[in-house]
């Protein structure tokens, strides 16, 4: 119970092993009896969430030769329905490859024994499971006799299920090592509907041209090809990818595949269409980047995703205005609205947009994500001011469920009636954590600041004061910084580089990936795609009233050129432990010790433009997407160069450094360097500082919005920190006091405050 009161505490899920006092459970009543005491206790005395609850009901192997293990999995799939029924909202798991563990060293057996199983078990409720799917038959395609047996031994139909499945064991025997083959073109002599399919599944575009004119020749009228064997080969991917058989870099590639196949017909279809005649959809969604955000990665994904599922997508593109969008889909009739942000700002302006709707009188619903989105920022910031259904989208597996739900009118009711109660109690319990959350008065946590003896601290003098300029930087000197594991991350594959590539679920996907995206990386850099441009500068500078921090114009010290602003962490800490604030690393202006501080912007984004709308002209989405992730990459990798520059050179405070990537990567130098928006300084307005230092639109290329995002995107700015105790820390939520004590240092008024320090707030803005 501790142990769960501890989870619950950092807001997680827990998975729950069917273990108790006597052992693991092996049989469907076993099962069921385990679930059911775990789920009272974690709901009633732990008071945890039954969506939060993951069981583990014990796979255990069959076909052993041991007449007590033939029911296992039958006993499993029962567990998992009584489960589902008994104990609502509470989820399903299990390691898939034990139930084959007999035949280990027949890879295709094994994965024949998988798809069988998993067949039955997602029929039954199951929600998820560990299981290599790239190394997963599929169920329909199966030869009959081994799906048979195979069968009769999962479902343990007959007493000789096991010497029937050993009889043909040895046809299906396989060493499962990937072996190099010529390109297997036996497609090619398929039916043309189903060489569309394949092609679609497997996003080869090679022959789509060719395919899609003799399915024309074939079909009534040219629209009927998008309509027939298109959409059916779609919706074969929709499947896949909903049942986890696919992942969304090839879903990716079929959307590819599936653009140039429409592409190729559009000027058939005009010529013949009918006034106002489209194809059928199942339904229209209008997707945008909402005003003063440049951000699109995950958005186009998500309209990716959702185009393969039928979906018209009207893309606005990014930083729409609540105006624009609320007119287009008005004149465009939608079916739903999907808004997305990843700069906080855009929080608010999401807010406006719902607003704006309640206003207006929409009724269509909202559909909320971005990486700076929530759930809980969805329940208690927008789904109140909007009557008509406001939805979080996690990600691009979501979406397409959110959406089909919200437009089915046999779900449609029940749905939106599930998802307002569940927000509702979110805002419950967001109201109650909010009362329970010990915070200190701004004076108290100043007075428990970092403590530094700056006595004892010598500040290194930068080698040149001043602002640097770096023009066209080597790419060739960032390729090998790059950090790899949040590129997967943007295609929505789990794992830390470069252990994803062997990675059992996702690995064979991520080395595809990673393939494809080290050959881009190659043209990139040889024909010079991008520009990396930066600017940086070192100022003489001292923190003054605990939380600011002055910079000087120059190492005389007699005038200010301006003042920056940070923010102190207010939630009550562990005893040792200080309410920090980033002015904290900054000598105080009274100890007499002369500081610095550094800023930087960096982009690697020069010249993206044209390839991306030359990849976009040719309705290649997947290619489109990896020159943003690949030119975010780069701008990271340049924010670490340059920032290894400066301690070792520029600034000079660690000159014998000696750290290799991995250990940049996780940041085991002296020094930081925050950037503005993000958690130990989430005010964006200081940026509006950093430009004026700099000068980065003249100096490097990079602009910024009146929200404060960068263009070109792949850009990174920040400050430079180089006191050794100097550290990352979240700031955590802020209080009323220290929210009007920081709109009195920026002369701001309080509703100017508490429009760009919202998410950071402990309160709401109207309370």
């Amino acid at each position: 119970i501790e142990q769960a009161k501890l989870v619950r505490r950092y807001g997680a899920a827990v998975i729950v092993m069917a273990f108790d006092e006597v052992g693991q459970a092996d049989t469907r009543e076993r099962k069921r009896e385990i679930c059911t005491r775990s789920y009272e206790i974690l709901t009633e005395q732990v008071g945890f969430p039954p969506e939060d609850i993951i069981f583990d009901p014990n796979i255990f192997a069959v076909a052993t030769g041991i007449d007590e293990h033939n029911n296992y999995a039958v006993d499993f799939i029962e567990a998992v329905r009584d489960i589902k029924q008994a104990l609502p909202h509470a989820l399903i798991s299990g390691g898939v490859s034990n139930v084959s563990f007999s035949f280990r060293g027949n890879n295709p057996l094994r994965e024949a024994i998988h798809a069988v199983f998993l067949y039955h078990a997602i029929k039954a409720g199951m929600d998820m499971g560990i299981v290599n799917a790239g190394q997963l038959a599929i169920y329909d395609d199966l030869p009959e006799e081994l799906r048979e047996r195979v069968e009769d031994v999962i479902l343990n139909r007959r007493d000789d299920a096991t010497e029937r499945l050993l009889d043909i064991a040895e046809k299906y025997r396989g060493d499962g090592k990937k072996v190099e083959v010529k390109e297997d073109l036996e497609w090619r002599s398929w039916p043309v509907g189903k060489r569309l399919e394949h092609a679609l599944v497997k996003g080869t575009a090679d022959f789509i041209d060719e395919d899609t004119e003799l399915c024309r020749q074939n079909a009534d009228r040219p629209i009927h090809v998008i309509e027939g064997a298109l959409m059916d080969g779609m919706n074969v991917v929709g499947d896949l990818f909903g049942e986890g058989k696919m992942f969304l870099p090839q879903v990716v590639k079929s959307a590819r595949v599936m653009k140039k196949a429409v592409a190729y017909l559009m000027p058939f279809i005009e010529d013949e269409k009918e006034d106002g005649e489209q194809a059928s959809n199942n339904g229209k969604i209008l997707m945008a980047t909402v005003k003063g955000d440049v951000h699109d990665i995950g958005k186009n994904i998500v309209g990716v995703v959702l185009q393969c599922n039928n979906f018209e997508i009207i893309d606005m593109g990014v930083m729409v205005s609540c105006a624009d969008i609320l007119e287009t889909a008005r004149k465009e009739n939608v079916d739903i609205i999907g808004l997305s942000g990843l700069i906080t700002p855009s929080l608010d302006e999401m807010v406006h947009v719902a607003k704006e709707m309640e206003r207006l009188g929409f009724e269509v619903p909202l559909m909320i994500g971005g990486a700076t989105t929530s759930l809980i920022h969805t329940a208690v910031k927008i789904e109140q001011n909007y009557h008509g259904c406001s939805i979080y989208v996690k990600d691009a597996s979501r979406a397409v469920g959110v959406a089909q739900s919200l437009l089915s009118k046999d779900l449609r009711d029940d749905f939106i009636v599930k998802v307002k109660a569940d927000y509702e109690n979110k805002r419950a319990r967001h109201k109650g954590r909010k009362s329970s959350r010990r915070q200190l008065k701004i004076a108290d946590a100043r007075a428990n600041k970092t403590k530094i003896d700056w006595s004892e601290y010598s500040p290194t003098i930068p080698r040149q004061l001043g602002v640097q300029v770096f023009d066209d930087y080597p790419l060739t000197d960032l390729v090998d910084r790059i950090d790899w594991t949040p590129f997967f991350q943007a295609w929505e594959l789990a794992g830390k580089f470069p252990r994803i590539l062997e990675d059992e679920v996702v690995g064979e996907h991520a080395t595809h990936l990673f393939r494809d995206a080290k050959a881009m990386l190659t043209k990139i850099v040889d024909e010079k795609w991008l520009t990396a441009r930066a600017v940086m500068g070192l100022f003489p500078a001292n923190s003054i009233n605990d939380d600011d921090i002055d910079v000087y114009s120059d190492d005389s010290r007699k005038e200010v050129r301006m003042t920056l602003h940070s923010l102190r962490q207010q939630g009550e800490r562990p005893p040792g432990r200080p309410n920090a604030a980033l002015a904290d690393f900054v000598a105080p202006k009274d100890s007499g010790v002369n500081d610095y501080i550094g800023a930087f912007a960096v982009t690697a984004g020069i010249g993206i433009d044209e390839h991306v709308d030359r990849f976009e002209d040719d309705h290649d989405d997947y290619h489109s997407i990896m020159l943003k992730a690949l030119a975010d990459r780069l701008a990271e990798a340049f924010a670490e160069r340059l920032h290894e520059l400066v301690r070792k050179d520029l600034w000079g405070y660690v000159v014998d450094e000696q750290l290799d990537n991995e250990a940049l990567i996780n940041e085991k130098y002296q020094g930081i360097r925050p950037a503005p928006g993000y958690p130990a300084c989430p005010d964006h307005t200081e940026k509006a500082l950093l430009w004026e230092l700099l000068e980065p639109e003249k100096n490097a290329g990079i602009t910024i919005t009146e929200s404060y995002a960068m263009l070109p995107t792949a850009a990174v700015s920040g400050f430079y920190f180089a006191h050794p105790e100097s550290r990352y820390f979240g700031l955590g939520k802020i209080d009323r006091d220290q929210v009007e004590d920081y709109a009195q240092r920026k002369a701001w008024s309080m509703d100017v405050a508490e429009r760009w320090l919202a998410p950071a707030m402990s309160y709401d803005g109207d309370d």
